[in-house]
């Protein structure tokens, strides 16, 4: 009976890992990080339950909730789109005219020009741009201290999520 019961949750544990898997591929580290993720929920799901042997299960799957959350920030890339939201409070909406480029080495190609609802003459579009590009450097090094901080996080924390 207990083999039963084993084979049953594992049944169950390969069901739920299925959808992951179904929609992962392996060109794109992302896919790597959802399973993580999903093994994440998994444990701290765990952890939280009346199954849970360790007096301070719940206080790890708090950790763990925490690690996820900050997985769906840097993942989503929350704070790389900031600055976006920041000219369009300031500028308007941007628009993306493609250009083709019809001289020189890169004739044939495609040229993104931004215009802004608020821009009153292209002098001024360019000042835009510049602080959109300022804005960009700001959003990106945000972006990339948040990964920092959720790799640092798990490494602190991970060797402690058993229970």
């Amino acid at each position: 009976m207990k083999w039963l019961k084993r084979k049953h949750k594992q049944i169950q544990r390969v069901i739920s890992f299925l959808p992951i898997i179904w929609k992962g591929y392996d060109w794109d580290y992302i896919y790597a990080i959802n399973i993580f993720k999903h093994q994440l929920e998994r444990l701290a799901d765990s952890m939280e339950s009346e199954k849970a042997w360790g007096l301070t299960s719940s206080d790890r799957a708090s950790k763990i909730r925490t690690a996820i959350k900050l997985m769906d920030k840097v993942y989503d890339e929350e704070y790389a789109g900031e600055y976006q939201e920041q000219i369009e409070l300031l500028y308007g909406k941007t628009r993306h005219e493609f250009i083709e480029i019809k001289e020189g080495d890169r004739k044939g190609t495609f040229s993104v020009q931004p215009t802004n609802e608020l821009a009153v003459d292209d002098e001024h579009q360019k000042e835009i741009n510049e602080v959109s590009y300022q804005l960009f450097l700001l959003s990106r090094d945000k972006q990339e201290k948040a990964h920092r901080i959720l790799w640092a996080y798990i490494e602190h924390n991970i060797q402690c999520w058993w229970d």
